[in-house]
């Protein structure tokens, strides 16, 4: 199963999260993300449906190993492309919010070449 953006956002959210609180539920999800309780059950089904998360009983949810492969690629893509965007000069604030929307859509290819070039420049490692 293919994930649109929403999803690959939604995954993103949830190793953040992890990372940051251990546990996360639905109801962490829609504090995090300001989404309406809704949204964030559609979200959950289907990407428990596309086996990409898993939720217990008690409501705790978390990556599947697929998921967890697509999360952290995105995160990485975030945190890389939020770090060549403030090398160039863009506010951080700014390069944050406009890497959430590149990193969706840039290819593997220019991905590798920024940071490759932030690896010659010395700020970041592989």
């Amino acid at each position: 199963m293919r994930l649109q953006e929403s999803g690959e956002m939604y995954l993103e959210c949830i190793l953040r999260l992890s990372r940051e609180k251990g546990n996360v539920r639905a109801i962490d999800i829609g504090e995090y993300r300001g989404f309406s309780k809704p949204s964030i059950s559609r979200a959950v089904k289907q990407l428990k449906e596309g086996g990409f998360i898993d939720v217990a009983e008690n409501g705790l949810i978390t990556l599947t190993p697929t998921g967890r492969a697509i999360a952290e690629k995105i995160y990485e893509r975030h945190t890389v492309l939020s770090e060549f965007f403030e090398e160039l000069g863009v506010e951080q604030s700014v390069a944050a919010e406009d890497a959430c929307r590149i990193e969706h859509v840039i290819s593997d290819e220019s991905f590798a070449a920024i940071k490759k070039n932030l690896s010659k420049s010395g700020k970041r490692n592989g």
